[in-house]
């Protein structure tokens, strides 16, 4: 399982004309899910990203995470982060799990953050979306669970 975070300042989705999240202060997660990722793996990931000091602190240092500031989280399903692009021009999605799988998982991994209390709204899993962000800093960073395939 892979996740690109990004710390943002607002973000929302919207399928069609509906917008289907938003949310403000806090983290926009792009999660990806492969094929033979467990619940563990969503388990691990939720407790890293809640956890993870990327907001600052009253000096300036990255020292406060979503859970100590009470902050929203909006993820969003993302097959493509498994995309390899290694060979020929066209990606291969081969490391991708499922969409049933898939989708068992991602809402595991929700249900993993509202567990925590931490509000949390989603995209439409297998829709086309359109994404909006304002990247606070910008921080991104991308964080696989111990068994992502490499």
């Amino acid at each position: 399982m892979r996740a690109v975070i990004q710390r943002v300042s607002s973000g929302s989705v919207t399928v069609g004309q509906e917008r289907v999240a938003h949310i403000g202060c806090g983290l926009l997660v792009f999660l990806g899910i492969a094929a033979g990722d467990k619940p563990a793996d969503a388990d691990y990931l939720a407790e890293k990203i809640i956890h993870l000091r990327i907001f600052e602190d009253a000096a300036g240092k990255m020292n406060r995470s979503l859970k100590d500031l009470g902050a929203e989280m909006l993820v969003v399903s993302q097959f493509t982060l498994l995309g390899d692009c290694r060979k020929g021009r066209r990606p291969s999605f081969g490391a991708a799990a499922p969409p049933q799988a898939a989708r068992a998982l991602y809402e595991h991994f929700l249900a993993q953050v509202r567990a925590k209390g931490l509000p949390v709204s989603s995209g439409r899993f297998q829709a086309h979306m359109q994404v909006a962000l304002v990247n606070d800093g910008p921080v991104t960073l991308t964080i696989e669970s111990p068994h992502a395939a490499r």
